[in-house]
C-alpha cells in the first residue's frame, strides 16, 4: 500500500480499521510498514510535511489503537522480528512524550491481561533503552508549540508518579526497575545526559560560526593570529576544556589548530592536561583524523615537541601496563595503540636515537603483556605496536616481525605510521616578538643522518645532460696536521665555582668544562669536599645533560663516586635515604645503586700509599647482573671446578704477589648496607619495590650482595648477611629471574655457590655460621 496518494488522515484511518477488523498476518504486517513510513528511517519514508503531521495530530491515536488491539491471538499473527520491527518500534522510535504517556495511562486503565503485561514489558524497555531522555529533549524543542504549559504538566507529574502507579497496579509483581530506589537515579541519570545534550548543542552553535571565520582570518593575517591566540589564552580554567575539544574537533588539519591556538599548551596548564592527557589516556570515542590533528599540532613546533616525546612515553606506559591490558576495553586499546603509531610517525632520527633504549624498554614490556592476552584481537594490536616500534628504532637492522590476520584494521594501523609527503609536518617555529623567521623563507632539504662519516657522492647526470660538475680536484688541500684545537673556556680550579656553575650557568662551554674537570678536583681537594660533600652530591644526584657531552653518564657518575668515597658516611646515608625518596625516576634510584656499589669497591681495594687515582684505574669494573641463561658462563665454572679438583705437587710462584693492605669499606659497610635494606617493603606513591618496579629491585638485591661482598671479612658482616638472607628468602619465587638470582652471583664469586651445588659448608661457613643451617647450607641464598 503506497501512502503517497492519500492524505495522511486518511491512510491512518483506513489502517486502524485493517488492524481491527483483519487476521491476517500478511496484511497486518503491510499495513504497519506503511504507517511506519510517517516516523522516518526506512528507504521510502514519506515527505517531511506528512511527517511532521502524522507525528503532531495522529501519532498517539494510532498508539492506543495498537493497544486496544493486542491480545494473544493478534500478536501471534505476526513473527518475533516483525513485532520488535513493527509493533514495538512504533513506542520506542517514535515521539517518546507521547509514547510515554499511552503507554502510563493504557496501564492505568488496563487490568490484568496478557496486554497489561506486555505493555508494561515496552515500557520496560522504554527505560532502557533511553526514552526518558528522549522526552525530555523533545519538550526542549517544543518551546513555540501552543498548550506547552499544561503539556509539561502532565508530563512532570506522570514522569515522577510513575513508581506510584506501577506499584499501585501490580503490587507485589511489581518489576526491580519500577522500585523508586532504581527508578529515580536512572530518571537522574537521564536529566544529566540532557544537560550535556544541551551544552553541547549550544557549543556546536558557536564553534560552528566562530572556528571558520577564525580558519579564514587567520590564514592571511598574523595579526588576527595574535589576536585568535590571546582569546584561547584568556579563557578560564573551567571552560579551557571545552574550548580546547571544540577546535580540536573543528579543525580540519594541525596546521590549522596550530594557527588557532599558537603554543596553549605551553602556556596554559590546564590546556596542555586537556591535550596530553584527557583527549588521549581517559578517553577514546575520538576519530582517528581528530588524533591525528592532535598529536600533529605537538609535532608542527619545535616548542612542543618536547610534550611529543613525553606523550609517546605516558602512552607507552599505559600500552605496557598488564592491569590496563586485563581490565580495559579493547576500543581504549585500539584507540592508544592508534596514538602510539601517530606518535611514531613524526619522530625525527635523533629523537630516536635519544629514546631508543627507553623505547626498547617498554617495546619488551608491552609486547609480553600483550602476548599473553587470551583475546586475539589484543594479541595481534600488541604485536603491531611491537613490530612498529622495532622498525623505528632499527631502521638499517634486522627489527621484529609477527604473523597475524592482515584486516581492514591492521592496515589502518599500518597506515598511521607511513605518513606520505603531504602528511609530514615541517617542524617550524611559531612567530614570536623580536624574532625573525628568515629560514622558513628558504628551505632546504635535511639529510637524514646515517652512519656513513664520509658524504655521499653527487648522483651522475643521465646521458644527454646539459648540467656541468664542478670539480674541486685542481684545489690543494691546506696542511692541518699540526693544528691544535683552540681551547673554548678554562676551567674552574674551586670545587665552590663548579657548584656554582653546575647550578646557576648557562655557559655551554663552561658547563662541558666543569664536568669535565669536577673529578680530579674532588679527589684533589679532599678537605674542601668534606666541607660541600652533601651539596655536590644533591647537585649531581639531580644533574641533567644541558648540551651533547661524550661520556656525561660516566662523567657523573665518576665525579659521584668521588664524593663518596672522600665523605663516606654522610654521603652514602643521604643517598640511600633518597633512594626511597619521592619524586625520583628509575634511572636516578639505579644510579645511586651503581654510585653506592662503585664507591664501596674502590674503598674495599688496596692503595700504593702516595696515590689516589680513580677507580677507573685501579680495579676492573663490576660486571652486570648475568642473565637467567646459565649456559653463557658454562665455560668459566668448568674451568673453576676443574681448577678446585686439580692438585699440584709443586707449583713455583708464577704470578705476581697481590698488593696488601687495610679494607676502608670494612669500617663502612654498615653505613652503606642497612639503610638501604630497611625501607624496601614500605610501598611509594611513585615507586614499589615489591610491585611492578622489579627491575629496580633485581638492581638492589645484586648491589646489596656486592656490598655483602666487599664486607666480607668486616666485623658487621654477620649481621649484613642475616639481613641479607631474610631479604632474599622472601624473593626466592619471586617471578623476576633477575631479583631471584642478585645475590646467587655474588656469592658464586665467594666461592659459597660452589659447596652449595656440593651440600658442603664453604670455608667462609666456619667464620659465618649465619650461612649454614642445621648443618647444611643454606643453598636458597645461592639458586631458588
Amino acid at each position: 500500500m503506497d501512502p503517497e496518494p492519500f492524505e495522511v488522515g486518511r491512510a491512518v484511518r483506513e489502517a486502524i480499521n485493517i488492524l481491527s477488523s483483519s487476521r491476517n498476518g500478511v496484511q497486518i504486517s503491510e499495513v504497519l510498514g506503511t504507517i511506519k513510513c510517517y516516523l522516518g528511517g526506512t528507504e521510502n519514508q514519506a515527505p517531511l510535511k506528512d511527517r511532521e503531521e502524522f507525528t503532531r495530530v495522529h501519532f498517539s491515536a494510532f498508539l492506543r489503537s495498537l493497544v486496544s488491539n493486542l491480545s494473544p491471538e493478534w500478536i501471534e499473527l505476526l513473527t518475533s522480528d516483525q513485532q520488535k520491527e513493527l509493533w514495538d518500534s512504533f513506542f520506542l522510535d517514535g515521539p517518546a512524550d507521547q509514547a510515554f504517556l499511552v503507554l502510563l495511562d493504557s496501564i492505568i486503565s488496563t487490568g490484568p491481561s496478557f496486554r497489561l503485561m506486555k505493555v508494561i514489558s515496552i515500557l520496560e524497555q522504554f527505560l532502557q533503552t533511553g526514552g526518558m531522555s528522549a522526552l525530555m529533549w523533545e519538550v526542549c524543542h517544543q518551546q513555540a508549540r501552543a498548550g506547552l504549559p499544561t503539556l509539561q504538566e502532565t508530563l512532570l507529574n506522570k514522569v515522577v508518579c510513575l513508581p506510584d502507579h506501577l506499584c499501585n497496579k501490580l503490587q507485589g509483581n511489581n518489576l526491580p526497575i519500577f522500585f523508586p530506589q532504581n527508578y529515580f537515579p536512572l530518571l537522574a541519570t537521564e536529566i544529566i545526559q540532557v544537560l550535556q545534550r544541551i551544552s553541547d548543542s549550544l557549543r556546536e552553535e558557536i564553534l560552528n560560526m566562530l572556528v571558520p571565520r577564525l580558519m579564514d582570518l587567520t590564514k592571511v593575517d598574523c595579526i588576527w593570529q595574535r589576536m585568535c591566540w590571546r582569546l584561547v589564552e584568556c579563557v578560564p580554567d573551567r571552560w579551557m576544556e571545552a574550548v580546547v575539544c571544540g577546535f580540536v574537533q573543528k579543525a580540519p588539519g594541525a596546521d590549522v589548530l596550530s594557527r588557532l591556538l599558537g603554543n596553549l599548551v605551553l602556556k596554559n596548564k590546564k590546556a596542555q592536561f586537556v591535550v596530553t592527557q584527557k583527549l588521549l589516556l581517559l578517553q577514546y570515542s575520538y576519530a582517528t583524523a581528530m588524533l591525528q590533528n592532535l598529536l600533529g599540532y605537538l609535532a608542527l613546533d619545535s616548542l612542543r615537541r618536547s610534550l611529543l616525546i613525553k606523550v609517546l612515553k605516558e602512552l607507552l606506559e599505559t600500552w605496557g601496563s598488564s592491569s590496563a591490558v586485563k581490565h580495559s576495553p579493547v576500543e581504549q586499546q585500539l584507540y592508544v595503540s592508534k596514538a602510539i603509531l601517530i606518535c611514531l610517525s613524526h619522530l625525527k632520527e635523533p629523537e630516536i636515537e635519544s629514546n631508543g633504549q627507553e623505547l626498547l624498554t617498554s617495546m619488551m614490556g608491552g609486547m609480553k603483556c600483550h602476548l599473553d592476552s587470551n583475546l586475539p584481537r589484543v594479541r595481534r594490536l600488541g604485536m603491531i605496536v611491537a613490530e612498529s616500534i622495532s622498525s623505528r628504532i632499527t631502521a638499517d637492522g634486522p627489527s621484529l616481525k609477527f604473523q597475524y590476520e592482515d584486516d581492514d584494521e591492521t592496515r589502518e594501523l599500518k597506515s598511521l605510521l607511513k605518513q606520505t609527503a603531504s602528511q609530514q609536518l615541517p617542524v617550524t617555529d611559531l612567530p614570536n616578538a623580536g624574532r625573525s623567521d628568515i629560514s622558513s623563507a628558504t628551505p632546504k632539504a635535511v639529510s637524514k643522518p646515517s652512519g656513513n662519516p664520509y658524504p655521499v657522492a653527487p648522483a651522475v647526470p643521465e646521458d644527454g645532460s646539459d648540467l656541468e660538475l664542478d670539480s674541486d680536484d685542481d684545489l690543494i688541500p691546506h696542511d692541518m696536521s699540526e693544528d691544535k684545537e683552540l681551547k673554548k673556556m678554562k676551567a674552574p680550579v674551586y670545587i665552590r665555582d663548579c657548584i656554582e656553575v653546575l647550578t646557576g650557568s648557562e655557559d655551554v662551554d663552561k658547563w662541558e668544562a666543569t664536568m669535565k674537570v669536577l673529578e680530579s678536583l674532588i679527589r684533589r681537594n679532599s678537605a674542601t669536599t668534606r666541607e660541600v660533600s652533601m651539596e655536590l652530591a644533591k647537585v649531581l644526584l639531580h644533574l641533567e645533560e644541558k648540551t651533547y657531552i661524550e661520556g656525561f653518564v660516566e662523567l657523573r657518575q665518576r665525579a659521584l663516586v668521588a664524593v663518596t668515597i672522600t665523605d663516606p658516611v654522610p654521603v652514602a646515608q643521604y643517598l640511600s635515604s633518597q633512594f626511597y625518596s619521592l619524586n625520583y625516576s628509575l634511572c636516578q634510584r639505579m644510579d645511586i645503586l651503581d654510585v653506592l656499589a662503585l664507591a664501596a669497591q674502590e674503598l674495599s681495594q688496596p692503595q700504593a700509599s702516595g696515590k689516589n687515582k680513580p677507580w677507573s684505574a685501579q680495579s676492573p669494573c663490576i660486571q652486570a647482573v648475568p642473565g637467567s641463561d646459565s649456559s653463557q658462563d658454562w665455560r668459566r665454572v668448568v674451568d673453576e671446578r676443574i681448577k678446585s679438583k686439580t692438585r699440584h705437587l709443586a707449583k713455583g710462584q708464577s704470578l705476581v704477589e697481590p698488593a696488601c693492605g687495610p679494607n676502608k669499606f670494612s669500617s663502612l659497610a654498615g653505613h652503606f648496607f642497612f639503610p638501604l635494606i630497611q625501607n624496601f617493603d614500605r610501598p611509594l606513591v611513585t615507586f614499589d619495590l615489591l610491585g611492578d618496579d622489579h627491575l629496580v629491585l633485581g638492581r638492589l638485591v645484586h648491589t646489596l650482595a656486592i656490598l655483602m661482598y666487599f664486607a666480607i671479612h668486616a666485623v658487621a658482616a654477620a649481621a649484613m648477611g642475616k639481613s641479607l638472607l631474610e631479604f632474599v628468602w622472601a624473593l626466592r619465587f619471586h617471578t623476576d629471574s633477575c631479583s631471584r638470582e642478585g645475590p646467587r652471583w655474588r656469592l658464586q664469586e665467594a666461592g659459597l655457590a660452589e659447596s652449595a651445588a656440593n651440600g658442603e659448608p664453604a670455608k667462609e661457613t666456619q667464620k659465618y655460621p649465619f650461612l649454614v643451617v642445621g648443618g647444611k647450607l643454606k643453598t636458597e641464598v645461592t639458586s631458588t
